[in-house]
């Protein structure tokens, strides 16, 4: 295992299943599994998030209505839907915990390269935003490509970035629903799936940015993770 690929894309989260869990993929005889989970907010409102579970980790009373803690990656992967590649997210899981931990039901700790150049905007009510693309290593020469939003002074920040330029961000896993137009005019309601930044860093060496510190503040989760 390559830890530090391993130690640069961590997540919590603790939440509600909110659907019955359906096979996604099989990989040399391991069949893994994708479901819903209904993560609060601090503020009280929630975020639907995929995720995705090996059946040897499953257990029978992983059903709608069960809560479930869970350390693992946010992932990406493609997925072609009527002729086009679409970017697919999900929670990957890596290691169910008994009971919550720490008050944060939901975070993450990423360090990857920017690959895309920023977009920077403003809202009618003059709040400023900032969109990324972040690719983040994984191991076994793998990538996971990882949308992410910042705000105020870090989305100023972020439009002075380049592609190439390395970040470290922590934040939370945000679900966001939005209409898209279709070819005969009608709209359809999607979901998009992003990293909301709490907090960024831009450096040449890790030592700039504690990415075990920072999880460890932002989840109060323990450290290990165990290779799936």
């Amino acid at each position: 295992m390559n830890y530090n690929a391993e130690k640069n894309n961590r997540v919590y989260v603790y939440g509600e299943i909110v659907s019955e869990a359906k096979f996604s993929h099989e990989v040399f005889g391991e069949g893994f599994y994708e479901f819903y989970l209904k993560v609060l907010r601090l503020s009280g409102q929630a975020d639907i998030l995929p995720v995705t579970v090996s059946e040897r980790i499953m257990t029978d009373d992983m059903k709608p209505g069960a809560f479930i803690g869970a350390l693992g990656q946010f992932r990406s992967y493609n997925k072609l839907e009527d002729g086009r590649s679409r970017l697919m997210l999900t929670v990957f899981v890596r290691e169910l915990l008994s009971e919550p931990v720490g008050k944060n039901p939901n975070s993450i700790v990423l360090s990857g390269y920017i690959c895309k150049p920023p977009v920077y905007r403003t809202t009618p009510f003059n709040r400023e935003i900032a969109d990324m693309l972040i690719a983040v290593n994984r191991s076994y020469n793998k990538s996971d490509y990882i949308p992410a939003i910042a705000w105020g002074r870090n989305a100023r920040f972020v439009k002075n970035l380049a592609v190439g330029d390395k970040v470290a961000i922590s934040g939370r896993i945000q679900s966001r629903e939005y209409q898209k137009k279709q070819e005969d005019g009608s709209f359809i309601t999607m979901t998009a799936y992003e990293v909301s930044i709490s907090k960024l860093a831009a450096f040449d060496d890790e030592s700039d940015f504690n990415l075990d510190e920072e999880f460890e503040l932002y989840s109060g989760a323990p450290l290990h993770l165990h290779e799936q």
